[in-house]
């Protein structure tokens, strides 16, 4: 590992905690406005970083950045607990509660793009970097989460959509979350040029919102 590599890692770091912490903070805001109290009775609506990471996915980003050589990160963070059944409607809810995640990234690349517009070109280059890096990191993150399978948040949209039937069986799925993350991650190293074909053409697509793009 370079010392490069090192740095590029901890310059990072806390745009992606930014970025995670947002993530998990919509999904609890949403679920306790909705009726749930479960995620603010456990103190999970915090904007502490500490709160809402999980050991092992942020052990998962640290070694798939640095195995990578920086281009891409696979980790997550700590689940928010939810308990569907304080929602009025449970499979509606679970749908706004899944959306709230994605939501929050898609607001955050949404106000870097705003910012890079009001900055560029007088602002520094590390400022410009930083507002890059931000609008970047919530675009994969947002991507990625909405893939509709259990257990990413695109799931519990589909969910939302489906016939009553067809739901209680999908939402059965979730079981199966370890092993599909375990699975993701694998077909991500396994196939080579996976990431940038597909979250990584999203990215660039989306890279035409920023002034440089």
């Amino acid at each position: 590992m370079s010392d490069e590599l090192f740095r590029q890692f901890l310059y990072t770091l806390p745009f992606l905690l930014l970025s995670l912490v947002a993530h998990e903070l919509a999904h609890g805001w949403v679920a306790w406005k909705l009726g749930d109290p479960t995620a603010k009775s456990q103190g999970r609506l915090s904007l502490n970083p500490l709160r809402q990471l999980d050991m092992w996915g942020s052990a998962m980003l640290f070694l798939t950045f640095l195995g990578s050589n920086g281009t891409f990160f696979f980790g997550w963070a700590k689940p928010v607990p939810i308990g569907p059944w304080h929602f009025r409607d449970p499979q509606r809810g679970m749908m706004l509660v899944g959306a709230a995640g994605p939501a929050a990234n898609l607001l955050l690349a949404g106000l870097a793009a705003l910012a890079a517009w009001l900055l560029y070109p007088s602002a520094s280059e590390a400022v410009l970097n930083a507002v890059n890096l931000t609008f970047a990191l919530n675009v994969i993150l947002a991507v990625f989460n909405l893939i509709p399978i259990p257990p990413l948040d695109g799931s519990r949209v589909l969910g939302g959509l489906l016939p009553a039937g067809a739901y209680k069986q999908w939402v059965e799925l979730d079981r199966y979350g370890n092993y599909v993350m375990i699975g993701l991650l694998v077909l991500i190293v396994a196939v080579p040029g996976l990431f940038d074909g597909t979250i990584g053409a999203v990215l660039d697509a989306a890279y035409g919102l920023m002034p440089w793009g």
